[in-house]
Protein backbone atom coordinates (compact mmCIF):
# COMPACT_ATOMS: atom_id res chain seq x y z
CA UNK A 1 0.00 0.00 0.00
CA UNK A 2 2.79 2.24 0.83
CA UNK A 3 4.21 1.53 -2.24
CA UNK A 4 1.11 2.48 -4.19
CA UNK A 5 0.82 5.65 -2.61
CA UNK A 6 4.36 7.09 -3.15
CA UNK A 7 3.96 6.03 -6.67
CA UNK A 8 0.73 8.21 -7.10
CA UNK A 9 2.44 10.94 -5.16
CA UNK A 10 5.29 10.67 -8.07
CA UNK A 11 2.81 10.71 -10.68
CA UNK A 12 0.76 13.81 -8.93
CA UNK A 13 3.88 15.60 -8.50
CA UNK A 14 4.78 15.04 -12.66
CA UNK A 15 1.59 16.22 -13.64
CA UNK A 16 1.42 18.92 -11.33
CA UNK A 17 4.85 20.04 -12.90
CA UNK A 18 3.91 19.32 -16.27
CA UNK A 19 0.43 21.57 -15.69
CA UNK A 20 3.04 24.41 -13.99
CA UNK A 21 5.34 24.06 -17.50
CA UNK A 22 2.10 24.25 -19.75
CA UNK A 23 1.14 27.57 -17.79
CA UNK A 24 4.44 28.87 -18.58
CA UNK A 25 4.61 31.17 -21.71
CA UNK A 26 8.12 32.69 -23.74
CA UNK A 27 8.89 35.79 -25.08
CA UNK A 28 11.11 35.24 -28.05
CA UNK A 29 12.70 38.39 -30.02
CA UNK A 30 14.68 38.49 -33.47
CA UNK A 31 17.45 40.35 -33.54
CA UNK A 32 19.24 40.68 -37.00
CA UNK A 33 21.87 42.07 -39.45
CA UNK A 34 21.59 42.27 -43.16
CA UNK A 35 23.95 44.00 -45.77
CA UNK A 36 21.52 45.37 -48.11
CA UNK A 37 23.79 45.58 -50.79
CA UNK A 38 24.43 49.49 -51.81
CA UNK A 39 21.07 50.83 -50.89
CA UNK A 40 21.61 54.15 -52.54
CA UNK A 41 19.01 56.69 -53.54
CA UNK A 42 18.90 58.40 -57.18
CA UNK A 43 20.06 61.70 -55.93
CA UNK A 44 23.75 62.70 -57.03
CA UNK A 45 25.91 63.66 -53.77
CA UNK A 46 28.91 66.01 -54.32
CA UNK A 47 30.37 64.99 -51.42
CA UNK A 48 30.83 60.84 -52.17
CA UNK A 49 31.02 58.67 -55.20
CA UNK A 50 27.26 58.21 -55.87
CA UNK A 51 27.34 59.20 -59.57
CA UNK A 52 26.95 55.71 -60.74
CA UNK A 53 23.65 54.78 -59.02
CA UNK A 54 21.74 57.91 -60.48
CA UNK A 55 19.72 58.27 -63.47
CA UNK A 56 21.73 59.40 -65.61
CA UNK A 57 24.82 57.33 -63.96
CA UNK A 58 26.28 54.08 -65.51
CA UNK A 59 24.22 51.91 -63.29
CA UNK A 60 21.10 53.79 -64.32
CA UNK A 61 19.84 54.07 -60.83
CA UNK A 62 15.96 55.38 -61.62
CA UNK A 63 13.54 55.90 -58.98
CA UNK A 64 11.57 52.97 -60.06
CA UNK A 65 14.63 50.26 -59.49
CA UNK A 66 15.05 52.54 -56.30
CA UNK A 67 11.31 51.71 -55.32
CA UNK A 68 11.46 47.61 -56.42
CA UNK A 69 14.70 47.55 -54.01
CA UNK A 70 13.28 49.35 -51.65
CA UNK A 71 10.29 46.80 -51.51
CA UNK A 72 12.74 43.72 -51.45
CA UNK A 73 14.80 45.10 -48.77
CA UNK A 74 11.69 45.32 -46.52
CA UNK A 75 10.10 41.84 -47.73
CA UNK A 76 13.26 40.33 -46.57
CA UNK A 77 13.71 41.97 -43.03
CA UNK A 78 9.59 41.60 -42.31
CA UNK A 79 10.30 37.72 -43.09
CA UNK A 80 13.71 37.00 -40.73
CA UNK A 81 11.90 34.96 -37.88
CA UNK A 82 8.72 35.47 -38.38
CA UNK A 83 7.82 32.18 -38.61
CA UNK A 84 8.80 31.49 -34.92
CA UNK A 85 8.10 35.19 -33.59
CA UNK A 86 4.91 35.50 -35.78
CA UNK A 87 6.31 39.73 -35.97
CA UNK A 88 9.11 41.30 -37.64
CA UNK A 89 12.43 41.93 -36.07
CA UNK A 90 12.57 43.57 -32.96
CA UNK A 91 16.11 44.74 -33.56
CA UNK A 92 18.01 45.39 -37.16
CA UNK A 93 21.32 46.05 -38.14
CA UNK A 94 22.57 47.43 -41.49
CA UNK A 95 25.00 47.90 -43.32
CA UNK A 96 25.40 49.76 -47.16
CA UNK A 97 22.95 52.43 -46.79
CA UNK A 98 23.43 55.42 -48.40
CA UNK A 99 22.49 57.86 -45.54
CA UNK A 100 19.20 58.83 -43.09
CA UNK A 101 16.34 59.17 -45.85
CA UNK A 102 17.02 55.43 -47.68
CA UNK A 103 16.41 53.50 -44.29
CA UNK A 104 13.15 56.01 -43.45
CA UNK A 105 12.24 54.84 -46.65
CA UNK A 106 13.19 51.42 -46.25
CA UNK A 107 11.03 51.71 -43.03
CA UNK A 108 7.94 53.03 -44.74
CA UNK A 109 7.37 50.02 -46.79
CA UNK A 110 3.91 48.18 -46.31
CA UNK A 111 6.20 45.16 -45.46
CA UNK A 112 7.07 47.51 -42.37
CA UNK A 113 5.47 50.56 -41.67
CA UNK A 114 2.74 49.11 -39.51
CA UNK A 115 5.47 48.16 -36.99
CA UNK A 116 6.86 51.59 -36.47
CA UNK A 117 10.21 51.34 -36.64
CA UNK A 118 12.59 54.12 -35.16
CA UNK A 119 16.19 54.73 -36.56
CA UNK A 120 19.89 55.18 -35.47
CA UNK A 121 21.99 56.49 -38.02
CA UNK A 122 25.50 58.71 -38.27
CA UNK A 123 27.08 59.77 -41.91
CA UNK A 124 30.47 58.28 -42.01
CA UNK A 125 33.63 59.80 -43.77
CA UNK A 126 33.37 56.28 -46.51
CA UNK A 127 34.12 57.47 -49.84
CA UNK A 128 31.64 55.68 -51.35
CA UNK A 129 28.81 57.27 -48.97
CA UNK A 130 28.03 54.10 -47.29
CA UNK A 131 27.10 54.22 -43.48
CA UNK A 132 25.78 51.85 -40.68
CA UNK A 133 22.38 51.93 -39.25
CA UNK A 134 20.15 50.38 -36.83
CA UNK A 135 16.57 50.23 -36.95
CA UNK A 136 13.97 48.80 -33.87
CA UNK A 137 10.28 48.67 -33.22
CA UNK A 138 9.31 51.64 -30.54
CA UNK A 139 7.03 49.40 -28.93
CA UNK A 140 9.84 46.85 -27.77
CA UNK A 141 13.67 48.88 -27.75
CA UNK A 142 13.60 52.53 -26.00
CA UNK A 143 17.53 53.90 -26.76
CA UNK A 144 19.03 55.25 -23.87
CA UNK A 145 22.55 56.46 -25.35
CA UNK A 146 23.57 56.27 -29.05
CA UNK A 147 27.34 56.92 -30.35
CA UNK A 148 29.83 56.71 -33.34
CA UNK A 149 33.00 55.73 -33.42
CA UNK A 150 35.73 56.41 -36.08
CA UNK A 151 37.60 53.73 -37.39
CA UNK A 152 41.25 55.70 -37.62
CA UNK A 153 43.74 53.74 -40.29
CA UNK A 154 46.55 55.40 -42.29
CA UNK A 155 48.80 53.61 -44.94
CA UNK A 156 51.64 55.06 -43.69
CA UNK A 157 52.81 57.52 -41.14
CA UNK A 158 51.54 60.31 -43.23
CA UNK A 159 48.44 61.73 -41.21
CA UNK A 160 47.25 62.58 -44.99
CA UNK A 161 47.57 59.26 -45.70
CA UNK A 162 44.39 58.08 -44.35
CA UNK A 163 41.93 55.19 -45.13
CA UNK A 164 38.16 56.41 -44.75
CA UNK A 165 35.84 53.87 -43.87
CA UNK A 166 32.64 53.32 -41.85
CA UNK A 167 32.27 53.97 -37.99
CA UNK A 168 31.06 51.37 -36.00
CA UNK A 169 27.55 52.02 -34.31
CA UNK A 170 26.96 51.91 -30.67
CA UNK A 171 23.01 52.02 -28.97
CA UNK A 172 22.23 50.96 -25.83
CA UNK A 173 18.82 51.17 -24.78
CA UNK A 174 16.16 48.81 -22.79
CA UNK A 175 14.63 45.59 -24.86
CA UNK A 176 11.49 44.92 -23.18
CA UNK A 177 12.54 46.84 -20.06
CA UNK A 178 16.31 45.19 -20.31
CA UNK A 179 19.16 47.04 -20.38
CA UNK A 180 21.10 45.52 -23.71
CA UNK A 181 23.93 47.10 -26.04
CA UNK A 182 24.05 46.71 -29.50
CA UNK A 183 27.63 47.68 -31.53
CA UNK A 184 26.80 47.77 -35.90
CA UNK A 185 29.92 47.29 -37.88
CA UNK A 186 31.09 47.01 -41.62
CA UNK A 187 34.64 46.42 -41.54
CA UNK A 188 36.70 47.32 -44.47
CA UNK A 189 36.72 45.48 -47.30
CA UNK A 190 39.46 42.49 -49.09
CA UNK A 191 39.61 45.26 -51.71
CA UNK A 192 43.40 44.29 -53.02
CA UNK A 193 43.29 41.26 -51.10
CA UNK A 194 43.31 39.26 -47.74
CA UNK A 195 46.90 38.95 -47.05
CA UNK A 196 47.46 43.41 -47.82
CA UNK A 197 44.07 44.37 -46.16
CA UNK A 198 43.89 42.38 -42.99
CA UNK A 199 45.60 45.10 -41.07
CA UNK A 200 42.44 47.02 -41.27
CA UNK A 201 40.00 44.79 -40.30
CA UNK A 202 42.62 43.76 -37.23
CA UNK A 203 42.37 47.68 -36.58
CA UNK A 204 38.63 47.42 -36.70
CA UNK A 205 38.52 44.65 -34.20
CA UNK A 206 40.26 46.65 -31.76
CA UNK A 207 38.52 49.05 -31.73
CA UNK A 208 35.21 46.93 -31.46
CA UNK A 209 37.12 45.26 -28.66
CA UNK A 210 37.99 48.48 -26.83
CA UNK A 211 34.10 49.50 -27.33
CA UNK A 212 33.29 46.13 -25.80
CA UNK A 213 35.68 46.53 -22.74
CA UNK A 214 34.27 50.30 -21.95
CA UNK A 215 30.64 49.02 -21.38
CA UNK A 216 32.12 45.85 -19.57
CA UNK A 217 34.17 47.91 -17.30
CA UNK A 218 30.92 49.73 -15.98
CA UNK A 219 29.21 46.25 -15.76
CA UNK A 220 31.23 43.18 -16.11
CA UNK A 221 27.38 41.80 -16.76
CA UNK A 222 26.36 43.75 -19.80
CA UNK A 223 24.14 42.15 -22.04
CA UNK A 224 26.12 42.97 -25.97
CA UNK A 225 25.30 41.75 -29.22
CA UNK A 226 28.54 43.03 -31.92
CA UNK A 227 27.06 42.71 -35.34
CA UNK A 228 27.95 43.20 -38.80
CA UNK A 229 29.38 42.36 -42.27
CA UNK A 230 32.91 41.81 -40.81
CA UNK A 231 34.49 41.27 -43.81
CA UNK A 232 36.45 38.37 -42.27
CA UNK A 233 35.48 34.77 -40.95
CA UNK A 234 34.58 33.20 -37.54
CA UNK A 235 38.27 32.05 -38.11
CA UNK A 236 39.82 34.60 -39.16
CA UNK A 237 42.87 36.73 -36.16
CA UNK A 238 40.74 39.41 -36.10
CA UNK A 239 37.42 37.70 -35.00
CA UNK A 240 39.26 34.60 -33.37
CA UNK A 241 42.09 36.31 -31.43
CA UNK A 242 41.76 40.39 -31.02
CA UNK A 243 38.39 39.73 -30.76
CA UNK A 244 38.04 36.82 -28.98
CA UNK A 245 34.99 35.10 -30.04
CA UNK A 246 34.75 31.89 -28.63
CA UNK A 247 33.29 28.83 -31.22
CA UNK A 248 32.13 26.85 -27.88
CA UNK A 249 29.83 28.16 -25.02
CA UNK A 250 32.00 26.28 -22.59
CA UNK A 251 34.88 27.99 -23.24
CA UNK A 252 32.66 31.62 -22.73
CA UNK A 253 33.81 32.91 -19.21
CA UNK A 254 33.19 36.28 -17.10
CA UNK A 255 33.76 39.04 -19.83
CA UNK A 256 33.37 36.45 -22.95
CA UNK A 257 32.26 36.45 -26.21
CA UNK A 258 30.40 33.67 -28.17
CA UNK A 259 30.27 33.55 -31.80
CA UNK A 260 27.39 31.25 -32.96
CA UNK A 261 28.32 31.32 -36.24
CA UNK A 262 31.79 29.18 -35.92
CA UNK A 263 30.12 26.18 -35.85
CA UNK A 264 28.14 27.10 -38.81
CA UNK A 265 31.48 28.08 -40.96
CA UNK A 266 32.73 24.62 -40.03
CA UNK A 267 29.72 22.98 -41.84
CA UNK A 268 30.79 25.17 -44.94
CA UNK A 269 27.95 27.50 -44.35
CA UNK A 270 28.17 30.79 -45.78
CA UNK A 271 26.05 34.48 -46.40
CA UNK A 272 28.19 35.53 -49.27
CA UNK A 273 30.20 33.12 -52.24
CA UNK A 274 32.42 34.16 -54.68
CA UNK A 275 34.49 32.13 -56.80
CA UNK A 276 32.28 28.52 -55.88
CA UNK A 277 33.79 29.17 -52.52
CA UNK A 278 31.46 30.59 -49.18
CA UNK A 279 32.23 33.03 -46.58
CA UNK A 280 30.45 33.48 -43.62
CA UNK A 281 31.55 37.57 -42.64
CA UNK A 282 27.99 38.67 -41.33
CA UNK A 283 28.42 37.83 -37.92
CA UNK A 284 26.28 37.80 -34.20
CA UNK A 285 28.65 37.63 -31.42
CA UNK A 286 27.34 37.85 -28.08
CA UNK A 287 28.39 38.69 -24.42
CA UNK A 288 28.72 35.71 -21.59
CA UNK A 289 25.35 36.90 -19.72
CA UNK A 290 22.91 35.68 -22.63
CA UNK A 291 24.28 32.27 -21.79
CA UNK A 292 23.25 32.19 -18.55
CA UNK A 293 19.93 30.15 -17.76
CA UNK A 294 18.48 33.04 -15.82
CA UNK A 295 14.66 32.46 -17.38
CA UNK A 296 13.43 35.80 -15.59
CA UNK A 297 15.82 37.96 -18.34
CA UNK A 298 16.26 37.51 -22.01
CA UNK A 299 19.11 34.84 -23.15
CA UNK A 300 20.19 33.52 -26.36
CA UNK A 301 17.85 30.47 -27.71
CA UNK A 302 19.18 29.87 -31.63
CA UNK A 303 21.72 31.71 -34.41
CA UNK A 304 20.90 31.36 -38.06
CA UNK A 305 21.21 32.65 -41.57
CA UNK A 306 18.48 33.79 -43.23
CA UNK A 307 18.29 31.84 -46.64
CA UNK A 308 15.01 31.33 -48.34
CA UNK A 309 14.90 30.06 -51.52
CA UNK A 310 13.84 32.64 -53.09
CA UNK A 311 16.99 34.97 -51.76
CA UNK A 312 19.19 32.46 -53.87
CA UNK A 313 20.07 33.07 -57.32
CA UNK A 314 17.23 30.76 -59.16
CA UNK A 315 19.61 29.58 -62.09
CA UNK A 316 22.59 29.88 -64.43
CA UNK A 317 26.01 30.10 -63.02
CA UNK A 318 25.70 30.88 -59.81
CA UNK A 319 22.67 29.03 -59.08
CA UNK A 320 21.97 28.94 -54.97
CA UNK A 321 24.63 32.20 -54.57
CA UNK A 322 22.58 35.10 -53.04
CA UNK A 323 20.77 36.56 -55.52
CA UNK A 324 22.04 40.07 -56.01
CA UNK A 325 19.94 43.21 -56.95
CA UNK A 326 22.47 44.65 -59.37
CA UNK A 327 24.86 42.35 -61.63
CA UNK A 328 26.60 42.97 -65.40
CA UNK A 329 25.79 46.39 -65.61
CA UNK A 330 22.08 46.22 -64.65
CA UNK A 331 18.94 45.52 -62.34
CA UNK A 332 18.46 42.14 -61.63
CA UNK A 333 15.14 41.82 -59.58
CA UNK A 334 16.86 40.17 -56.80
CA UNK A 335 18.09 41.23 -53.05
CA UNK A 336 21.46 41.52 -51.91
CA UNK A 337 24.88 39.74 -52.48
CA UNK A 338 24.52 39.02 -48.69
CA UNK A 339 22.41 36.76 -46.61
CA UNK A 340 20.91 37.85 -43.21
CA UNK A 341 22.07 36.72 -39.98
CA UNK A 342 19.95 36.50 -36.95
CA UNK A 343 19.28 35.25 -33.43
CA UNK A 344 16.45 34.96 -31.14
CA UNK A 345 16.39 36.01 -27.48
CA UNK A 346 13.93 33.86 -25.40
CA UNK A 347 12.96 35.01 -21.86
CA UNK A 348 10.52 32.23 -19.94
CA UNK A 349 6.95 33.96 -18.27
CA UNK A 350 4.47 32.73 -16.17
CA UNK A 351 0.82 32.37 -18.14
CA UNK A 352 -0.73 34.48 -15.37
CA UNK A 353 2.21 37.10 -14.61
CA UNK A 354 1.66 37.61 -18.64
CA UNK A 355 -1.75 38.25 -18.13
CA UNK A 356 -1.43 41.14 -15.52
Amino acid sequence: MLKINTLLFVIFIGFSSVQAQEKKTYRINTVAFYNVENLFDTIDDPVTFDDDRTPDGKDHWTEEIYQKKLTNMANVIADIGRDITKTTPAIVGLCEVENRKVVEDLINQPGLLEKDYGIVHFDSPDRRGIDVALIYQKRLFKPVQKSKHELLIYKSEDPEDRVYTRDQLLVSGLLDGEMMHFIVNHWPSRSGGEARSRYKREKAAKLNKQLIDSIQAKDPYAKIITMGDLNDDPTNNSVKRILGAQSSQKKVGLKGLYNPMAKMHRKGLGTLAYRDSWNLFDQMIISDPFLKNDYSSYRFYKAGIFNPNYLANPSGRYKGYPYRSFANGGWTGGYSDHFPVYIYLIKERIASAEAN
